[in-house]
């Protein structure tokens, strides 16, 4: 049965992604959507998640210390390798790569919710599929996260199609991983507060910077708060 939400979730991840690739005219908007997305799948899943899986074990002030650890972490990494975009003439910190950073940051999240899924499964099929409701109300979000990713920092659709394929095929890998081993719930809930910090540096910090960049106007704004607004009802109603 978890292979077959695995296969549900390539699909999802990929049709999101083929979604930013053919309205990339309209990039501000689908980033300022975006922006939303990965800032209500932190707020809404990833941390009521975390918080769930190791309450019961951990203080509550562990679960928000890894938070903080993962939005320093990938502050650091985007300070050393440039993740933003901007090439203005008085950019002090000006581009270096292609986004590869971030969307290896998310596809890594799509293994992990392959991941959280399998062992889901293997407490209970109820469990399993509560888990597989969520995951998959996000991941058309995924994709369209990862080929912005790519767009934004001047990547070509090739390689947006690359990184596509990469991140809707990652869950269903999660999930096949997870016939091998098994970790407890704590440690899975760790593991989902770090990410939650990932997740709040690249919404807040680079998303919704980008889609401001050169289109500061109220569609943009408005854009992010219905990410959030999606996210969150899709998030109610899956779980």
């Amino acid at each position: 049965m978890a292979l077959i939400v695995a296969i549900l979730t390539v699909i999802c991840t990929f049709l999101g992604g083929l979604f930013a690739i053919r309205f990339k005219d309209k990039l501000h908007l689908i980033l300022g959507f975006s922006a939303g997305a990965v800032i209500g799948v932190a707020l809404f899943d990833l941390l009521p998640e975390s918080i769930e899986l190791t309450t019961k074990t951990h203080d509550i002030r562990i679960a928000t210390l890894l938070i903080a650890v993962g939005f320093a972490i990938f502050m650091i990494l985007d300070r050393s390798f440039s993740i933003h975009s901007h090439e203005e003439e008085h950019c002090e910190n000006p581009k270096h790569n292609s986004g590869a950073l971030g969307a290896t940051a998310l596809s890594f999240h799509s293994f992990l919710d392959g991941v959280g899924i399998g062992l889901a499964f293997k407490i209970s099929p109820g469990i399993g599929w509560i888990v597989a409701a969520a995951v998959l109300a996000h991941d058309f979000s995924d994709g369209i996260n990862t080929v912005n990713m790519i767009l934004k920092n001047k990547g070509n659709s090739k390689s947006a199609y690359k990184w596509l394929v990469l991140d809707a095929l990652a869950p269903a890998l999660g999930v096949v991983v997870t016939l091998f081993f098994t970790v407890s719930a704590p440690v899975l809930g760790l593991i989902l507060a770090i990410f939650t910090g990932f997740f709040l540096y690249i919404g807040a910090s680079d998303l919704i910077p980008e889609s401001h960049h050169r289109h500061p106007s109220f569609g943009t704004t408005f854009m992010t708060i219905l990410g959030m607004a999606v996210i969150f009802v899709a998030i109610h109603f899956a779980g």
